[in-house]
């Protein structure tokens, strides 16, 4: 047996997490446009008003049906987070929202490297659930099944994870498809400066 050499951990950054929100009651974004001139309400163009906050820096999107869609946190902390202060922001100006909002996770993209290059025609060889089509696109798209995710891979080591729900499910494939690259022998590790 060759002694083990400790492979680099992947570099896992979460980019952008997108919730959906009901607060199962009908709103007014007339009024709430003119309580908020700075959000974007332009009903000819889009159904829905923008509510961007500086901090944490998020755009909600709120609906007169009551559901709304906040994108840009970079985390499900921070995703909730801002779902909260749009709510408060709405009460403090008068808008009774009679129920607790109810958050759903939709999907959180993460890009993630890997210190490492992946060898694309091999990995779509011996990998099912693949697409790639360097011709059209140079990474190679992978259909994780559990967790069940999207990964996009580059021959550079860079990943892009796409669809999973919680953070959690980022890491676990991540490091599932870490070890599954490593076991076909399909990354090799640039060496540690």
């Amino acid at each position: 047996m060759t002694e083990q050499t400790k492979t680099p951990e992947p570099t896992i950054e979460i980019q952008n997490v997108v919730a959906s929100v009901t607060i199962n009651q009908k709103l007014d974004l007339a009024q709430i446009q003119k309580a908020f001139p700075e959000t974007e309400y332009k009903p000819a163009q889009f159904p829905g008003l923008v509510f961007r906050l500086a901090t944490p820096k998020t755009a909600t999107l709120i609906f007169s049906s009551g559901k709304m869609v906040c994108t840009g946190a970079k985390s499900e902390k921070e995703s909730i987070r801002a779902v909260q202060t749009v709510i408060k922001l709405l009460e403090k100006e008068g808008f009774l929202i009679k129920h607790e909002p109810i958050i759903e996770i939709q999907n959180i993209v993460a890009s993630i490297d890997l210190h490492g290059r992946i060898n694309l025609e091999e990995a779509a060889l011996k990998l099912e659930n693949t697409m790639y089509e360097p011709e059209q696109f140079p990474g190679l798209i992978f259909r994780m099944d559990s967790p069940k995710v999207v990964i996009l891979m580059f021959a550079s080591g860079k990943l892009v994870c796409t669809g999973a729900k919680t953070e959690k499910e980022v890491y676990e494939a991540v490091y599932k498809l870490k070890k599954i690259l490593e076991e076909n022998q399909l990354i090799t590790y640039t060496t540690a400066k």
